[in-house]
């Protein structure tokens, strides 16, 4: 429910940058009390917020640009060699929940939503010294 409310005032525009001000949360606060019967405050909202925010990106880069790779519908995460997990928690430690329970397709779709194109995962980085241009 609170992905859904934040996507609705993303459409309508009401996220000028990579996050809602102060007006924006109380729209949030509002709808989500409504839906819920229960009121949370701003901070633990957008605590909410973060923690999506942290989960999506660790999710993103774990993925990578890799290819080829399976997927596992009862875990709902990547199926890959022990080599593979091994090799990309190297890079993403912050990952390592997502070997035993992934993210689910429907919600992942829910977290592009709120945070593609704000976030930077690192994937696309560049610099003088890595040669050719991704």
């Amino acid at each position: 429910i609170f992905c859904d409310i934040c996507i609705k005032e993303i459409l309508k525009g009401n996220r000028p940058s990579t996050h809602f001000i102060r007006d924006e949360w109380l729209k949030i606060m509002t709808n989500f009390e409504k839906e819920m019967g229960k009121g949370f405050s701003q901070r633990q909202l957008k605590n909410r917020w973060d923690d999506l925010k942290k989960e999506w990106k660790a999710w993103k880069k774990l993925k990578g640009e890799d290819t080829g790779l399976g997927w596992n519908p009862i875990k709902r995460t990547v199926d890959a060699s022990d080599e593979w997990w091994e090799s990309r928690l190297q890079v993403v430690p912050e990952a390592k929940k997502f070997r035993t329970s992934g993210i689910d397709l429907e919600f992942e779709g829910k977290l592009d939503q709120m945070f593609m194109g704000i976030v930077v995962t690192g994937d696309k980085a560049w610099a003088p010294s890595s040669g050719t241009l991704p």
